[in-house]
């Protein structure tokens, strides 16, 4: 798994939200404005993280989004499946998207290498929450920097 410009930038956006009060609608020209993520991008993200439940949106005049749950209650793996679906490395050993493989049943590295990839990476995923965003966040931490480390295929 490798984190993508789109996973850094709602976290960043996340760990907005998260320093907002549950009841504050905050507008995507505010959130856009306070992380530095390009407004039309921030959207298209903040679409994805409401349609998954993640993030709530209300339209109109004093509109906005706010987190759906309390940040300690939103883990990183329900935020990078929002954005990214499946976390596994393949589909035949996906928990929600699996897809049949006819060597299912004889193949070693299917139930030793693979599963077990995609459990330490849902592991640590899963223990991780919006909260520890929130945190970097309070200090002013920007991902900004993170874009320019971020692994790039055949790299």
């Amino acid at each position: 798994m490798r984190l993508s410009a789109t996973d850094v930038y709602a976290f960043q956006a996340l760990g907005f939200l998260g320093t907002q009060d549950l009841a504050r609608w905050v507008s995507s020209e505010e959130i856009s404005e306070s992380t530095g993520v390009h407004r039309p991008y921030l959207v298209r993200i903040l679409a994805a993280l409401t349609a998954k439940g993640v993030v709530k949106s209300k339209k109109g005049i004093g509109g906005g989004y706010a987190l759906a749950r309390r940040p300690q209650l939103i883990s990183l793996c329900e935020v990078v499946r929002a954005i990214d679906g499946p976390v596994a490395p393949l589909s035949c050993i996906s928990l929600n998207w699996h897809e049949h493989c006819p060597e299912e049943d004889r193949c070693h590295a299917r139930s030793t290498i693979y599963t077990r990839m995609r459990d330490a990476m849902l592991g640590v995923l899963q223990e991780f929450s919006v909260q520890d965003l929130v945190i970097d966040a309070q200090q002013g931490v920007s991902y900004g920097h993170c874009l320019g480390h971020l692994l790039k295929p055949n790299a």
